[in-house]
């Protein structure tokens, strides 16, 4: 997992996956943080929140505040796994 601004960058469903997978495996809590923060501007929000069946403005809030409900970080952590290059599933 790099470190700077990438929300740029994840533009895709893949891409952001595979972010905030990185972000989760770490198990650093300021990186799942700024992950986060980074997610809430990402293009490759839109279709996580999709994915998830989620509403778009719901996810990106969620992400930007980092309060998330057990079912929104359940939703998102199983469209992360199916997502991710190299996830057993």
């Amino acid at each position: 997992m790099t470190t700077g601004d990438n929300a740029a960058q994840l533009t895709t469903l893949e891409a952001l996956s595979a972010w905030l997978a990185a972000a989760f495996e770490s198990g650093d809590a300021a990186a799942l943080v700024d992950a986060f923060a980074q997610a809430a501007r990402a293009e490759g929000t839109a279709h996580l929140a999709a994915a998830a069946g989620l509403p778009q403005a719901e996810l990106r809030h969620a992400f930007a505040t980092g309060e998330m409900s057990m079912a929104t970080t359940l939703a998102i952590m199983k469209v992360i796994d199916l997502h991710t290059p190299g996830a057993t599933h």
